[in-house]
């Protein structure tokens, strides 16, 4: 699975896409088009990078030093079309050959900087010097190409003769053609052999940039790295989610970071609406997706496990666009989580209020019955509720809820499958119509 399909999942993962200042427009194409990671040694391989780049970055004396990296990238360009079409026996025209140019040259800026931070080893840049001479006779180093005087001195007397002459010598102007197309053959004849490498230099720069953004972002939003659970137990300590974060500091606000421990067995998280539920089920499959791709994970600390798929089922996960009601959708989903449970793959389940779009009774039937036909399969299973559920023993937690008048967030461990009756108290504190809250608690008596 791609990142950019991924992308608008109802978890959250454009805000740290968005946020994310990569400075090459390839960069970021080649960051969306990364694939999931499902094996230990990729994600930790892409992590042990990361964490090189970002004990540079955290210090602030290689402030300007990483500014400067970031300006050199800028001009990191897609030229794997130029790169193609060479590796094909074409010859290139001087723009492409400025393409050429402009990579080798990069590349050398970019590994001597590398080399002085000691990030060199880190992500190694190919010595495209030879490039280099074939493409800058006059050796200046300018990130420009034209064909230079210096490849032919019978080129050099004819653009001579044209200068002196005032009248039009068209057959020195056709030599002067003739000979610059036999010059772009030769250069790229000569270039030819080096389309691998090119490619390998560019593909290598876009990971500088992606791991210098990524590094940057964990240090702005105080991202941790994670560690690989080895138990099947993922456990997050003072876990946020980024987003809703920023909103709430916008208004000036706390959030309040829960701590959450997943294992193979069900979860269920009950509470009232407006505890925050649905929001750590979007925390939770973002951090997942995170890890999968090598990012940092919104958290104090996060051990955690690997999944072979995700699914997160929220209230907000719409398909009226596919013709089908709000329950037939949901329906349809938990479906497919069901027959993914059956094959031989290890999978992260989270589903916001199921059945909540039918009466309560069968709603009740629907989950509990739920809970109970995957609670012995390979699978991470959470649920969030308001339906008072059989658990069959599972792990269940509930919000803390209102204390003194203020929403605690906390996540605790309950043995019952009983959900708190806050909903009167949380409206009461929002203030709405007083009279329609006593009545409220006239039929709740009855």
């Amino acid at each position: 699975m791609q990142l950019r399909k991924l992308i608008d999942s109802t978890c959250g993962l454009r805000f740290m896409i968005d946020n994310l200042c990569t400075h090459s427009s390839y960069s970021r194409k080649l960051m969306l088009e990364s694939s999931m990671m499902y094996d230990r040694s990729s994600i930790e391989k892409s992590y042990d990078v990361m964490k090189e780049f970002y004990q540079v970055i955290k210090n602030d004396e290689n402030k300007n030093v990483v500014q400067t990296l970031q300006f050199k990238l800028c001009n990191l360009k897609d030229i794997n079309n130029t790169i193609s079409r060479l590796a094909t026996s074409a010859v290139i025209d001087d723009i492409e050959l400025y393409e050429v140019k402009s990579l080798a040259l990069l590349s050398a800026d970019v590994k001597n900087i590398l080399e002085k931070i000691s990030l060199d080893k880190i992500i190694e840049i190919p010595d495209l010097e030879e490039i280099v001479k074939i493409l800058d006779p006059d050796g200046l180093r300018i990130a420009t190409f034209y064909i230079y005087d210096s490849y032919s001195e019978k080129l050099a007397s004819l653009r001579k003769k044209l200068k002196e002459k005032e009248v039009y010598q068209e057959e020195v102007y056709n030599e002067v053609i003739r000979i610059e197309d036999e010059i772009r053959a030769v250069l790229s004849e000569k270039l030819r052999p080096y389309s691998a490498i090119m490619v390998t230099a560019l593909n290598a720069l876009a990971d500088v940039d992606i791991n210098i953004a990524k590094s940057l972002q964990m240090k702005e939003m105080g991202l941790c790295f994670p560690t690989l659970s080895s138990n099947n137990i993922s456990s997050y300590k003072g876990i946020f989610h980024p987003e809703v974060k920023s909103i709430l500091k916008n208004e000036k606000r706390e959030y309040q970071s829960v701590d959450i421990d997943l294992s193979m067995k069900p979860l269920i998280i009950m509470g009232a609406n407006m505890g925050g539920k649905t929001i750590v089920l979007k925390t939770l499959a973002m951090c997942q997706y995170l890890l999968q791709f090598g990012f940092g994970v919104p958290a104090e600390s996060a051990d955690m496990m690997i999944y072979d798929e995700i699914f997160c089922l929220t209230t907000d996960d719409q398909s009226i666009n596919k013709g089908l009601s709000s329950f037939a959708a949901e329906m349809k989903n938990i479906d497919a989580v069901i027959k993914a449970s059956k094959q031989n793959k290890k999978i992260l389940a989270l589903i916001d209020e199921p059945a909540r779009t039918t009466n309560p009774t069968e709603g009740t039937a629907l989950v509990s019955s739920l809970v109970k036909l995957l609670q012995d399969r390979e699978m991470s299973l959470v649920i969030v509720t308001h339906y008072n559920i059989k658990t069959y023993n599972n792990k269940c937690l509930r919000v803390k809820g209102l204390i003194d008048g203020k929403m605690n967030y906390e996540l605790v461990e309950t043995h019952e499958g009983e959900v708190p009756h806050e909903a009167l108290n949380i409206a009461e504190t929002l203030g709405v119509d007083p009279q329609w809250i006593e009545m409220a608690k006239e039929f709740y008596v009855d």
